[in-house]
């Protein structure tokens, strides 16, 4: 009984505030606990005509790209069509300097956090967000992708920067881009974009599937697991219903990319469904040969490139795929993900190691078994082979990375 007369009690001092009282109370409490920024910020919600002027321009392959409002949201609108080699970016972007206060900026522990909240009609896809002044040089700096998973949904993404160089008189722009994403048409909508003056160490986390570009060295004690290819065979556009299980140079059995064939790799991940992948992973290649166009003037010409598979005959073997096998008489870009998952470089001496970082996103995917494996071509003219090696050989592709329950 005791208990029951002092619950009254309890609850009359917990609540016997006056209204004005109470909503001090809950104004100071959600000071303390939201991040700090400055009451100068940018916001654009697109609600009737921008505030701002925004631009887009796009770089390094044939594109077409416009920016329309509508609805409450901004459209980026990219044509690829005429972009032969899939190599191109766009952007839109504006200024946004006038909202931030930036002597705040220029103090100890302050850095700009830009957010926005998007959706696209393609997918899977990266995006990028960027921060840039009049002055920056390595626009690599204060910049991060982001995996837009699915076309169904609104997706915020948000990336804090670290040590940005922000003065009082400088111009500040902020960018939302696209990249490689194909040979078609493509738009992503944006229904806000922001960016704020914030405290670092009272920012808290950022929001959204993050990729880190450029991505971190990766190295093999890094990792838990190791798996060589269930299968690891080549596919050829011009003789689709030849199987080249066969190709070797001379006694050693290789695999070779060229204008017209395309290296598949598969594994075996079924032991792993329902696991999820901490943070990203790695793929390692024996290069044998190459040979490549120098001087062209073409961006990335002397790349190769890495897809992901997401459609195509499953549980093809070495010994019977075909082009038409593996294809059934698809387009490749109707069975690839046409954002690449990276492009290699091929390094300058024949026989380097290559260790290539795999988004977190990209791992998870092979786990769930929405990608089926890994295609490999050129973006330009040149043929690269590597060791095909044998399961459980040094010299088989290598796929390494930590799955968690």
């Amino acid at each position: 009984m005791t208990g029951l007369k002092k619950t009254p009690n309890l609850t009359i001092m917990r609540f016997n505030l006056r209204p004005f009282d109470f909503f001090l109370l809950v104004l100071m409490w959600g000071l303390l606990s939201t991040p700090q920024v400055t009451q100068a910020q940018f916001y654009e919600n697109f609600e009737g005509e921008p505030t701002t002027e925004w631009r887009t321009r796009t770089g390094d392959g044939d594109t077409q790209s416009s920016i329309a409002f509508r609805g409450g949201y901004g459209r980026i609108t990219v044509d690829a069509r005429q972009d032969r080699r899939n190599v191109w970016w766009a952007i839109m972007e504006t200024t946004v300097s006038d909202d931030l206060d930036l002597e705040r900026l220029a103090g100890d522990g302050y850095e700009l956090r830009v957010e926005a909240r998007i959706r696209s009609n393609s997918a899977p896809k990266r995006v990028n967000l960027h921060l840039n002044t009049q002055r920056t040089t390595d626009f690599h700096s204060h910049l991060m992708e982001f995996d837009i998973p699915d076309t169904d949904h609104w997706h915020t993404i948000s990336m804090t920067t670290r040590g940005f160089d922000g003065r009082p008189g400088d111009t500040v722009n902020g960018h939302l881009a696209l990249m490689d994403w194909g040979r078609d048409q493509f738009w992503v909508d944006v229904d806000y974009y922001r960016v704020d003056v914030v405290a670092a160490d009272e920012a808290g986390p950022d929001k959204g599937e993050q990729v880190v570009y450029p991505p971190p060295k990766p190295e093999p004690d890094q990792f838990s697991v190791v798996l060589s290819p269930a299968e690891a065979g080549m596919i050829d556009r011009e003789y689709e219903d030849v199987n080249l299980s066969g190709w070797r140079d001379g006694e050693k059995p290789v695999l070779t990319t060229d204008a017209t064939k395309t290296i598949l790799l598969r594994w075996d991940l079924e032991e792993f469904r329902g696991m999820k992948a901490d943070d990203y992973g790695m793929l390692e290649l024996h290069p044998y040969s190459y040979y490549q166009a120098f001087d062209t003037g073409l961006h990335a010409f002397d790349h190769v490139r890495l897809v992901e598979i997401l459609g195509g005959k499953e549980n093809w073997i070495r010994e019977e795929v075909t082009w038409q096998q593996f294809t059934g008489g698809a387009e490749p870009d109707e069975l690839y993900n046409t954002q690449m998952i990276v492009d290699i470089d091929m390094p300058k001496q024949n026989g380097s190691l290559i260790r290539l970082h795999i988004p977190r996103p990209v791992i998870q995917r092979m786990l769930d078994g929405t990608t089926k494996g890994i295609a490999i071509y050129p973006l330009g003219a040149m043929q690269a082979s590597f060791h095909l090696g044998a399961a459980q050989t040094d010299q088989a592709p290598q796929l390494y990375f930590n799955p968690v329950e």
